[in-house]
């Protein structure tokens, strides 16, 4: 199968990617105070990681790839959780000491923003594409 538009499958995938990665984002925000998991400890932040890998459009030998993205990995972040002293709380330590999670949510809401940022910038690829091909068609009426 010929495909007329490959830049729109790249955009695609692209579009992909980035939905899941606002899906994390969005987890981290609504766990950024959850202090105990049934893994037991605080939450640990989620990072999205993304791959790139090139598809053959035209067939085995044809020599004509497009770079497509994909979710490599979804990875726990390195970082300590937060200390806070609050002897009351029921998962505090004997010190007084509750972790609570890795996640800063202004960080998160700036992951948000760039994510939202390419999320258009794909959709405008996928926009211009078609409006290439509709003026390509109607070249020949």
């Amino acid at each position: 199968m010929i495909k007329i538009m490959p830049g729109v499958d790249s955009a695609a995938s692209a579009l992909q990617a980035e939905k899941v990665r606002m899906e994390v984002i969005a987890q981290n925000i609504a766990n950024a105070n959850t202090t105990r998991t049934a893994e037991g400890g605080p939450y640990k932040r989620q990072v999205v990681k993304f791959e790139t890998y090139l598809e053959n459009q035209f067939g085995i030998n044809s020599g004509s790839a497009v770079q497509m993205v994909r979710v490599g990995q979804v990875l726990a972040d390195s970082r300590p959780s937060q200390e806070l002293y609050q002897p009351g709380h029921p998962d505090a330590n004997a010190q007084g000491m509750v972790l609570y999670p890795n996640v800063r949510v202004h960080e998160e809401m700036a992951d948000l923003i760039a994510s939202s940022r390419a999320t258009e910038a794909n959709l405008a690829i996928i926009r211009t594409a078609r409006s290439l091909a509709q003026q390509t068609l109607s070249i020949g009426k």
